[in-house]
């Protein structure tokens, strides 16, 4: 169960690969029943495990759950050279470190109840997510942007809006 616990993303990937190969094994039954070759119906299948069966989390998965969890280092991993971070009072571009520390200091300010993602998405090799941050204090409207340098995804632009 600590598994789970702590490796929840895998675990929902896990999920969906399952999913995955039940509709590929599906999918190939039903092309057997409209006479389809069984050689066929078991290429389908392999295709689709093959497929499945490699899908990795991405970085923005461990950035959700560091953000869900509060924990500003593990968040810092992610960060560019440089990262603009924009909070309900200050709005600035700072180095690696110093964004770490402003966002330790926020959530230390603001302890982390729950993060729910609202929208998820990519483009051009960019990702973002679009949550909403609940802490004891109150809720924040949070989106973060990551850019793919060097084969790696990394954490551009990060907002807590009231």
């Amino acid at each position: 169960m600590n598994c789970i616990q702590y490796r929840w993303p895998y675990y929902v990937i896990y999920r969906r690969r399952y999913c995955l190969l039940l509709f590929g094994t599906l999918l190939a039954n039903f092309f057997i029943r409209k006479s389809m070759h069984m050689k066929h119906s078991l290429i389908i299948s392999v295709l689709f495990f093959l497929i499945t069966a490699f899908a990795v989390p991405t970085n923005i998965t461990d950035v959700i759950r560091s953000i869900n969890n509060g924990d500003a280092s593990a968040v810092a991993n992610y960060f560019d050279n440089s990262v603009e971070i924009v909070l309900p009072n200050t709005s600035s571009t700072y180095s690696k470190s110093q964004a770490e520390m402003i966002l330790r200091d926020f959530f230390s300010n603001n302890p982390v109840q729950s993060f729910r993602v609202l929208h998820q998405g990519e483009k051009g090799g960019s990702e973002y997510c679009i949550g909403t941050l609940e802490t004891k204090t109150s809720k924040f409207r949070t989106t973060f942007f990551m850019k793919s340098k060097g084969g790696k995804q990394l954490l551009q632009e990060i907002r807590f809006e009231n």
